[in-house]
């Protein structure tokens, strides 16, 4: 059994962090078909006072689905979204959108629900990662607005694609209202609430304001859930305290790699992804690693 368990941890250590998401919401599927009273707690209410009983439902509400088709639909658009992100941005980063979006999704779910009961007529739960899925995908749209999308036998540049899916999710939430019975506003809502968090967050980076870096700590956390130890009873390790230009060498390696990833994407937002030499695209990949 435990060699079981630690060959379980190796593999998960080698997929990429929204992979790692993707198994973990599948485990957590799995585990509601036995467990649903108790997972009822992790549902996000649409009224604040329940929600202030329960306020971890603000995140895990995004790891729990009503259904196969609704788990499934949603991780694959994860899956496809996670291979294009992190071959240009950091594994942190993607974390800070996916939480934020989510967070940002359920917010502005119990505000409308809150602020306009007549409209909203009756109490709901929210659950799915759909407003995280929406605010990296708006993220990629909103910062790399005329990249190209093979679609069959054509292109379509990303912010074409942006801009349908808001309008769909918008003409949801009215359709949602008008019948209750078959729609789903309160889904919509958390759609909108995080495509809004996509967007600003690219527009904000693209100035070179990172709003997600205040964030970052609780992100390093999970990073490290899924990874291998790789300590052995006689390892040493020996710090290098030496500086370079007043940072230590580690911090200065990443200042410098930062500045680059900087320049390869300000590239990207203005010819396209296809204008990278391959170097480039070489190093993005690694960085997104």
């Amino acid at each position: 059994m435990t060699n079981l368990n630690q060959d379980i941890k190796e593999k998960l250590s080698n997929l990429n962090v929204l992979e790692k998401i993707i198994a973990l919401n599948v485990l957590i599927f799995v585990l509601s078909l036995f467990l649903k009273p108790f997972l009822d707690w992790m549902t996000l209410p649409s009224d604040i006072a329940d929600f202030i009983l329960k306020p971890w439902s603000i995140i895990t509400y995004a790891f729990l689905h009503f259904d196969l088709m609704h788990m499934l639909f949603n991780m694959l658009w994860l899956y496809f979204l996670g291979r294009m992100f992190l071959n240009m941005f950091s594994s942190k980063m993607a974390l800070n959108i996916y939480f934020l979006g989510a967070m940002s999704g359920g917010l502005l779910f119990m505000l409308c629900y809150t602020l306009f009961p007549s409209v909203f007529q009756v109490n709901s739960r929210l659950l799915g990662a759909s407003a995280a899925v929406r605010a990296l995908l708006i993220f990629l749209c909103a910062y790399m607005p005329n990249q190209d999308i093979r679609f069959f036998t054509f292109n379509l540049k990303l912010w074409y694609i942006g801009v349908a899916i808001v309008i769909f999710d918008v003409l949801g939430v009215f359709a949602g209202i008008s019948n209750p019975a078959t729609g789903n506003a309160g889904g919509n809502l958390a759609h909108i609430g995080g495509a809004v968090l996509g967007y600003f967050y690219a527009k904000q980076l693209i100035k070179g304001q990172d709003i997600g870096r205040g964030f970052e700590k609780y992100m390093t956390g999970f990073l490290n859930l899924f990874k291998a130890s790789k300590k052995g009873p006689l390892k040493t390790v020996h710090k290098n305290k030496s500086k370079v230009g007043g940072y230590t060498r580690t911090d200065f390696n990443e200042f410098n790699n930062q500045k680059k990833i900087d320049v390869i994407l300000d590239k990207i937002s203005k010819s396209g992804y296809d204008s990278l030499t391959s170097e480039e695209k070489e190093f993005l990949f690694r960085a997104g690693k």
